[in-house]
């Protein structure tokens, strides 16, 4: 059979021999000997190797890597789909989760450059008013979107546009009334979208209030608004 050294296996795969020692060690890839101690590998090396990393470029841990090898070494197809569907499926879960709070966190960044343009030059000691918004307001003063004047900035064009979107990322949802509003969930892979929404909608329109809860394979997109709004609550989410 042939074998080649480590160089070789480095230039043919692209993979630095550093990764290669690493991945000996962490039992990754393992080697054969020479006599003279130097490292051999044979042809499956390069197909583990392919193998290690489309797993990483899905953001498998090495650990779990390693386990999955132990089943792909044993060839069986059937085996290995069994394997790395939930781990992929949860790492799927994982990211949607942090690309809803990334989301979050940009609108709080955006609102934050806002009210900081806007915030006029003081020669005076800084008071309340030049902290960040949402840093939590005044004791007493209840959820701030019931506070909101019921008006929305976009066009009638705009509107049309929103609400046609809004059609499309709830196709199919289970929709339940909630105080003040309505309850829908949804398959969880619609996180993203629904939360790049649900954030346009509250700056154009910061009367609506919304809530997501990751629950597995579902999310839930809790929508709400004052009783002046319920009418277009009603025209967006039921």
């Amino acid at each position: 059979m042939t074998t080649m050294r480590i160089s070789q296996l480095a230039e043919r795969t692209g993979v630095p021999a550093t990764t290669l020692r690493f991945y000996e060690s962490a039992g990754l890839l393992p080697a054969d000997r020479t006599p003279a101690g130097y490292r051999v590998y044979g042809q499956d090396a390069v197909e583990r190797l392919a193998f290690i990393g489309a797993a990483k470029d899905l953001g498998l841990p090495l650990e779990e890597i390693a386990e999955l090898l132990r089943v792909w070494a044993a060839g069986a197809c059937a085996e290995v789909k069994a394997e790395l569907r939930p781990r992929v499926a949860a790492r799927l879960t994982e990211v949607e989760r942090r690309v809803a709070e990334l989301t979050a966190l940009t609108v709080s960044l955006r609102r934050a450059l806002a009210h900081l343009d806007a915030l006029p030059d003081r020669s005076r000691r800084c008071d309340p008013r030049c902290g960040f918004p949402g840093s939590g307001p005044p004791a007493g003063t209840g959820e701030r979107w019931r506070r909101e004047p019921v008006a929305c900035s976009l066009s009638g064009d705009g509107m049309a546009e929103r609400a046609g979107r809004w059609r499309e990322v709830l196709d199919g949802a289970e929709r339940e009334e909630i105080d003040d509003g309505v309850r829908l969930t949804l398959p969880a892979d619609r996180t993203a979208a629904v939360a790049a929404l649900a954030a346009d909608e509250q700056r154009c329109c910061p009367f609506f209030d919304f809530r997501l809860h990751l629950d597995g394979p579902v999310v839930r997109l809790e929508a709400r608004a004052p009783a002046d709004a319920a009418g277009l609550l009603a025209a967006l989410f039921t």
